[in-house]
């Protein structure tokens, strides 16, 4: 009998991890479905697949930039119009909007409830954002700390501005 005890707790550990996974992925798809992506930002007009480069699986819109972007010939004829190339990499991280006037009206709504926190990080003023909470090309290259949640607040605000990082 003790053995059988022994696997019913086993058994009752496995289940509770199980649920508890279960539960979390729940949660991160309805935290997904109520923004539109994974970044918070469902306010953006992707626009339509009417460009000839649409479907090629490279965003040709230069409203954005990323590594997900086409590598030549970007042209201002193909703004709003490689929606699903563009949307596709921009929901997994590979294109951000390259300049926060891009966004269209929501945006302004969506930068001003962000709170980029004060100054005090021992970074803060290098021209780089060491907050971790954000992801992008604006980003410091060194290891992130969790003690500069909120602390880098001028470096990452303009970062923002500028298109250069994004909420993760």
């Amino acid at each position: 009998m003790t053995a059988n005890t022994g696997e019913s707790a086993m058994t009752f550990r496995t289940f509770t991890k199980i649920a508890a996974v279960a539960a979390l992925s729940i949660g991160l798809q309805a935290c997904y479905a109520a923004t539109g992506n994974g970044y918070g930002q469902s306010n953006i007009n992707f626009g339509d697949d009417s460009s000839q480069w649409a479907y090629d699986y490279e965003c040709d819109d230069p409203r954005f930039s990323g590594p997900g972007m086409a590598t030549a010939g970007l042209s201002s004829a193909n703004a709003y119009r490689d929606a699903t190339d563009c949307r596709s990499a921009f929901n997994v991280g590979q294109v951000w909007l390259a300049s926060s006037q891009n966004y269209n009206s929501g945006y302004d709504s969506y930068a001003s409830s962000i709170n980029f926190g004060d100054d005090s990080s021992a970074w803060s003023y290098d021209g780089e954002c060491d907050d971790p909470r954000f992801y992008g090309p604006g980003m410091t290259t060194t290891p992130l700390l969790d003690e500069d949640r909120y602390r880098d607040a001028t470096d990452c605000r303009r970062q923002h501005e500028a298109g250069r990082i994004a909420l993760r």
